[in-house]
């Protein structure tokens, strides 16, 4: 007769269980915690890059535009605007839509007062400051600031036609001068002629900024400086290139106003000389969307953003008085109250650009403020260094 074995299987007990489950829990907490911190370190990695290559594309750009300051415009950059009774102030911050766009507005170019005639005469600098212009983001710090710089195009050869004001003074005939060609008219390789003044790539288009440099006579008379905003480009003839180009009046800007009394093209009809595009570029903030961004504008053409998450943007200016030798420094709106011009100006001093990333959830945000000045060498100019003794 054969005996079964019985052999008694033996399980975990409910105490060994609880244990088991309390230790893999916390196992589990932990790893969950670590999985969560990494996440959260990832995240802020992620942004805080991301944050670091906008900030220095926008710094990059405001810095070089700012150091470009009236380059190409001459020394102590001030041109007069169209004056006198009747007329409007030139602005700037707006586009051809039309549509006006720093702080829902237009700006004004400063004025003075001109002793001589009376009249209150506003100017293009090669540096606007503009202080408190900007939106209000934040209370506590008031409102931002705008900067405004102009510089010369010289990469676009309109130097190299004659120009001549016609009648009216709404248009300018420019006429290609080959042989021989212009003094001033230097055609860098590997080009072999001036561009075309219509060429859909590099010309002149309606917004643009033309300054035109004329004399007032023959050979000896007075030479005149005078601004106008580009409404159209017309092909006359191509042998040789012949463009007459449209300063008709009603323009956003405000620039083209012949019945002014000085300033505009109607003060010098027939006149001849040669142009230049230039360039009048304003930083601001754009608040209208969230979140805020910092814009660009070149002219009379439509603002283009730089970088969002920008939380403020205020400016210092340093200058010097040229009638005492004195010089100021850390002066937020460029000397005004201290009755100086922006053509004084040495140095400008960015204060605080701040930005930060998207806002994500409890984790908030990153940020980053910019603080430096920007040598503005080609306003205030003075060669200490005579070519003779």
């Amino acid at each position: 007769m054969r005996h079964r074995s019985v052999t008694r299987q033996y399980g975990f007990s409910l105490l060994e269980v609880t244990i088991a489950m309390a230790l893999g829990t916390i196992v589990l907490a932990a790893a969950v915690q670590l999985y969560s911190k990494a996440l959260t370190a990832t995240w802020s990695v992620s942004q805080r890059a991301e944050l670091q290559q906008d900030f220095r594309a926008a710094s990059n750009m405001l810095t070089k535009d700012i150091s470009l300051a009236g380059a190409g415009l001459g020394n102590n950059v001030q041109i007069a605007l169209p004056s006198g009774p009747g007329t409007q102030v030139p602005v700037y911050g707006c586009d051809q839509t039309p549509r006006c766009y720093i702080n829902g507005g237009a700006v004004a170019y400063p004025t003075q007062l001109d002793v001589a005639s009376g009249n209150i005469v506003p100017y293009l600098y090669g540096l606007i400051p503009g202080w408190r212009f900007g939106p209000t983001l934040n209370a506590s710090q008031g409102a931002t600031d705008v900067v405004t710089v102009a510089n010369s195009d010289t990469s676009f050869l309109l130097n190299c036609y004659t120009a001549t004001v016609r009648p009216g003074g709404t248009a300018v005939r420019f006429l290609e001068q080959t042989a021989p060609r212009p003094a001033n008219c230097v055609i860098p390789p590997p080009l072999l002629q001036p561009q075309a003044i219509n060429d859909p790539t590099v010309g002149l288009t309606p917004g643009d900024l033309v300054l035109l440099q004329v004399t007032l006579g023959g050979v000896g008379a007075p030479t005149s400086s005078v601004i106008g905003e580009v409404t159209n480009v017309t092909l006359v003839a191509n042998n040789p290139r012949t463009y007459d180009v449209a300063f008709a009046t009603g323009d956003p800007l405000r620039m083209n106003q012949p019945a002014a009394a000085a300033g505009s093209l109607g003060n010098v009809i027939g006149a001849t000389g040669f142009g230049n595009r230039i360039f009048v570029i304003s930083y601001y903030i754009d608040n209208t969307v969230n979140p805020p961004r910092m814009m660009r504008q070149v002219s009379g053409h439509s603002p283009v953003p730089v970088v969002e998450g920008i939380t403020y943007l205020q400016f210092s200016y340093d200058l010097y008085n040229f009638n005492t030798g004195q010089v100021l420094t850390n002066q937020s709106d460029g000397g005004a109250s201290q009755g100086l011009t922006p053509n004084q100006i040495t140095k400008a001093n960015i204060r605080h650009m701040s930005l930060r990333s998207t806002l994500h959830g409890v984790k908030g945000y990153e940020g980053m403020d910019l603080q430096t000045s920007v040598s503005t060498r080609d306003l205030t100019f003075n060669n200490s260094y005579p070519l003779s003794q």
